[in-house]
């Protein structure tokens, strides 16, 4: 890779779970990865992570420091389970204080970004209400932002509230904040373009001066999770072709462990495969 041009990340959970943060970061290296996007899902295994002692976060930065390799973003989904939307005070207050720890997680790691849900609720039924919820729950989680210096980056989502760049924008435009923007999966993206009959580019481009990073990941129409690289209708090249020239400089590649036996294997060949198309373009 040439100086400057791109940064290509590595998902978490494309890693089996048993390893260790440590092992995590030698693996997403030895693969050919520039860093790796750390997982904050709604599980009590991960959401603990946002409690983590001084004296843990520190030896985190000297891990990383060691093995010049670093955790660079967050993937933050436990909103799935606390949702900025939900008409249920206690749960508000869950969003928000799972939104307040992960800003201060990102400042003390030196994590520029976090990538947020596209969710008003998820296991609930969306309505008006819930919508109006999100954006007074979204306003404060803004703010928190602002505060501790972290970038918030919207995902294309696999439901209906946010499942295009011109609906993100919706949102960030309302905002009016430097630190709430974009940060689209081309996957997902593909898919809804399907189902609105639209361009996928020109919904793409629409974050202009908006977008942080993207998410690298394959799709199939109405799949969107566990779908090997090279098998759906993901068309990277001219994603990537537009991304360049919104000036987007940082990816994730996004895939699952799987159960593999040999997934270091499956891991170094998605790297491989990714930077086949990012490499003509960059």
């Amino acid at each position: 890779m040439g100086k400057n041009k791109y940064q290509l990340g590595l998902y978490e959970k494309a890693m089996p779970n048993s390893l260790s943060l440590k092992e995590k970061l030698l693996l997403a290296k030895r693969c050919g990865f520039d860093y790796v996007e750390l997982s904050i899902d709604e599980t009590d295994e991960k959401l603990s992570r946002l409690d983590m002692s001084r004296k843990e976060r520190l030896e985190i930065i000297e891990m990383m420091n060691d093995l010049d390799i670093r955790f660079e973003s967050i993937c933050l989904s436990g909103h799935r389970k606390y949702p900025m939307g939900h008409l249920d005070l206690q749960v508000q207050k869950r969003s928000l204080e799972i939104m307040e720890k992960a800003c201060i997680l990102a400042r003390d790691l030196g994590i520029r970004y976090i990538q947020l849900a596209g969710y008003d609720v998820y296991y609930e039924e969306s309505s008006v209400e819930t919508k109006l919820q999100y954006e007074k729950t979204l306003r404060k989680a803004v703010n928190m932002a602002e505060y501790y210096g972290v970038v918030l980056g919207f995902e294309t989502m696999e439901t209906s509230f946010m499942d295009t760049v011109e609906k993100a924008m919706h949102y960030v435009k309302m905002m009016k904040s430097s630190y709430l923007q974009v940060y689209p999966d081309i996957g997902n993206l593909t898919n809804a373009s399907l189902i609105h009959n639209h361009n996928v580019y020109g919904d793409l481009a629409l974050c202009e001066n908006a977008i942080c990073a993207a998410h690298l990941k394959e799709t199939k129409p109405n799949h969107y999770r566990e779908i090997p690289f090279g098998t759906g209708h993901t068309n990277y090249l001219e994603c990537l072709k537009v991304l360049k020239q919104l000036g987007v400089k940082r990816f994730v590649g996004e895939f699952w462990y799987c159960g593999e036996e040999d997934y270091e294997t499956n891991i170094s060949n998605a790297n491989k495969f990714l930077r086949q198309f990012i490499d003509q373009i960059y």
